[in-house]
């Protein structure tokens, strides 16, 4: 357990950045789910749709420090190439 004041803060400062951290991935994999289940259903129109709104949360998550640039534009890359090759 931490000791000084210090790191005491610092522990109470990272359980609130896990809880924030945790939520906002959480969020990012429901849009990306979204997109993969439109892209299973077959649904151009719905797959472009909802990897229209995934874009920005993910790259929003990038700005937050909870996904790396490279991870994130590669998601994005193969998800837009699978949208593409439907219809």
């Amino acid at each position: 357990m931490a000791n000084t004041p210090q790191a005491k803060k610092r522990a109470r400062q990272n359980e609130k950045r896990f809880a924030i951290n945790k939520a906002r991935r959480s969020r990012i994999r429901t849009f990306l789910r979204t997109v993969e289940e439109a892209i299973e259903s077959g649904d151009k129109e719905a797959a472009t749709a909802a990897l229209r709104a995934a874009q920005p949360e993910l790259m929003r998550g990038v700005t937050k420090g909870v996904y790396h640039k490279n991870t994130a534009s590669r998601k994005v890359s193969r998800l837009s190439a699978r949208v593409k090759s439907l219809g």
